[in-house]
């Protein structure tokens, strides 16, 4: 029998196998894991120290919150440094968008909070959804205390919620500024896009100027902005306050303005519409600057209403027009000194007499004159208006005389004062037809010219510096901001001689046997002397002529430039009453009693109260009467329904009937 083989122990060929490749995995293994421990310590590292002050930064970010400071803005101060323009407190809440966890919830109780109306609670959904970041969004501005304080006790129920403490620009009187400083707004997309995106202009409420004086010193009175640092816990809740950089405020610009005489002006001028400009003629600086009707600016500031601006937009009067430099008018009969200047620097016999028959004739034409006045010289031309005489000395010596005299005087001009924009008017000649209208001038047009018709067209502030021209005999130009005070020079190529005979009749219009009477100031050691004008809008039929019987935009408008003290001019004025009918009647009134504010504050206030205790305050419903009572003494049917057209002006004089 065989016997079996013996095995002998040990490893088998399969445990071999397994061990191998279990060695090899290993190795892999922690080669991968050394692999992946090398890249994590390595980017652990490169985070660690590489990029060590950024990830400190964004942590920084994450626990403190950075929030700008918007500048205060610069006062706006008369000249005795009463305030213009200036601040006040203002409470508002905004929300930051990445503190904001239950955004309808926030928005709610925020409506119920502060009574916000549906739309503006729309609108805080779409600038909220549409924001990122901590770039806040306004929920409202100008709250009262008691709602700011309402929202400041909720606050650890309102994440996000951000109630502020500012201030918002506030003008103290209102209107009679309104065209003066103009009015500040937020900005829009083109201001954003020409300061190069300037992140201050995205702040909820910041505002910059967008006419009249706001506008023009935007950077002097913005100031610089401030910032401020504060801890936050992760739901955005306040921790400590870390530091603060304070904001710089704007600059304070000095005026040359009297606001107590501005906001005098403004109520003498009442309901009617106009302008009236006012210059100290011995420096040229703007006293008063007054267009009526006006705006309120603090409505323009807080965000005006569509309801309110379209009543803006839709007054006959022109509530949005700067009348003092954007009004251009026919200066009527108050032109008549510079064709008086015109003939004296010709060399006409000042006591040379002209008879006036009521009119004067040009070829078979028959231009119109206010009323016979017989024989009259060049001061008693000025005192009774006398078209005849002007007509006269016009033809004589030319258009091109005139319009020399005009210009040196300042019409036509631009001044350089701080303001958005300003007409030229319209000054005419031989040169400026041709180029306008391509034809010859003519004497017809120099006569229409020498009394103020035509194609004149002038502005109240050129009229004003006209005023002080003649008044000081210097070259006096407009000035807005404080400076030096050092008397103009005196005018060039003009005979001081001849501007004393210019005086002398103005003072004669309102002191002797004149068309200004109304305009005598009620003081014993002050004499005011002026010209009055009453310049046509449409012509129209003798029936009615000058306004009774016809709508207000087609009568006549009603001028007057004066100067006092006659003796020594220190100050000059210029009213224009737009469809006032007559000079005298309508705007040398206004000038009087603001020139008399200058001399004697105290009576020219008690004049003031009685004029709003009576007919002026109720401007309309007193021309609705006297419409009333012509029509019916004249026998005329209702308002005759003219086309709404520019027609020319007609070339007859102040108040004259067309011939």
């Amino acid at each position: 029998m065989k016997k079996p083989r013996r095995r002998i122990s040990g490893p088998s060929m399969n445990d071999t196998v397994r061990k191998e490749m279990f060695s090899r995995r290993s190795v892999l293994v922690n080669g991968a894991q050394l692999g992946v421990a090398g890249l994590l310590g390595a980017r652990m590292a490169w985070i660690a120290i590489a990029e060590n002050d950024r990830w400190q930064m964004l942590s920084e970010s994450n626990r403190v919150q950075l929030s700008l400071i918007p500048p205060r803005r610069g006062w706006l101060v008369d000249r005795n440094g009463q305030p213009i323009a200036m601040n006040r407190s203002d409470f508002r809440v905004d929300l930051i968008p990445d503190r904001v966890q239950d955004a309808d919830a926030v928005i709610a109780t925020l409506a119920d909070l502060l009574t916000l109306p549906e739309d503006e609670v729309s609108r805080i959904r779409t600038e909220l959804d549409a924001a990122s970041g901590y770039q806040p969004v306004q929920v409202a501005a100008g709250l009262e205390w008691e709602q700011y304080a309402a929202v400041n006790v909720r606050l650890p129920d309102l994440p996000g919620v951000s109630p502020l403490q500012g201030f918002s620009r506030y003008y103290p009187a209102a209107g009679a500024v309104g065209h003066l400083v103009g009015y500040v707004g937020a900005p829009s997309r083109e201001d954003y896009e020409a300061e190069g995106n300037n992140p201050l202009l995205l702040f909820p409420g910041f505002k910059v100027g967008k006419d009249g004086l706001e506008k023009t010193f935007e950077q002097e009175l913005r100031g610089e902005p401030g910032a401020r640092r504060a801890e936050v816990t992760a739901r955005g809740e306040l921790v400590r306050e870390l530091d603060t950089r304070p904001d710089e405020p704007g600059e304070t610009v000095h005026l040359t303005v009297d606001a107590g005489l501005q906001e005098f002006a403004a109520r003498r001028l009442g309901n009617e519409s106009g302008s009236a400009v006012i210059l100290d003629c011995r420096t040229g600086d703007v006293l008063a600057m007054t267009s009526m009707p006006s705006f309120d600016p603090n409505s323009f500031s807080d965000g005006i209403s569509h309801p309110e601006y379209d009543m803006l937009t839709a007054d006959e009067r022109v509530p949005l027009r700067n009348k003092s430099l954007l009004g251009m008018y026919p200066p009527g009969s108050t032109f008549k000194p510079m064709t008086a200047m015109a003939a004296l620097a010709g060399g006409v016999d000042p006591e040379e007499v002209v008879y006036c028959n009521g009119g004067y004739t040009l070829g078979n034409r028959r231009f119109g004159c206010l009323g016979v006045h017989g024989g009259v010289n060049l001061h008693r031309a000025i005192a009774k208006s006398c078209n005849t005489y002007f007509y006269t000395m016009g033809r004589r010596y030319g258009i091109s005389r005139i319009a020399w005299a005009a210009r040196t005087m300042g019409l036509g001009d631009e001044f350089p004062i701080p303001v958005p924009n300003q007409n030229y008017g319209t000054v005419p000649d031989a040169e400026w037809l041709m180029g306008r209208y391509n034809r010859e001038w003519t004497d017809s047009d120099t006569l229409n010219t020498s009394i103020g018709q035509g194609y004149l067209q002038l502005t109240p502030i050129q009229l004003a510096v006209m005023s002080a021209r003649i008044a000081s005999g210097r070259h006096v130009v407009p000035k807005l901001t404080q400076g030096t005070r050092r008397p103009p020079p005196l005018l060039e190529g003009v005979e001081q001689e001849h501007l004393a005979m210019i005086r002398s009749g103005m003072d004669e219009v309102v002191n002797g046997n004149g068309t200004a009477g109304r305009a005598r100031l009620p003081l014993d050691d002050v004499r005011l002397g002026g010209k009055t004008g009453t310049a046509q809008v449409v012509n129209i039929s003798s029936r009615g002529r000058g306004g009774m019987g016809v709508p207000w935009r087609y009568r006549d408008h009603g001028l007057f430039v004066c100067f006092a003290p006659v003796e020594e001019p220190m100050y000059a004025c210029a009213v224009v009453v737009e469809h006032g009918m007559s000079g005298g009647r309508a705007a040398s009134p206004v000038a009087a009693d603001s020139l008399l504010y200058l001399f004697d504050r105290e009576q020219a206030e008690e004049r003031l109260d009685r004029y709003e205790a009576g007919w002026g305050g109720n401007i309309r419903e007193r021309m609705a009467v006297q419409e009333a009572e012509y029509r019916a003494v004249n026998g005329l049917d209702p308002l005759p329904n003219l086309p709404e057209v520019d027609l020319p002006p007609d070339p007859d004089g102040e108040g004259s009937p067309p011939a």
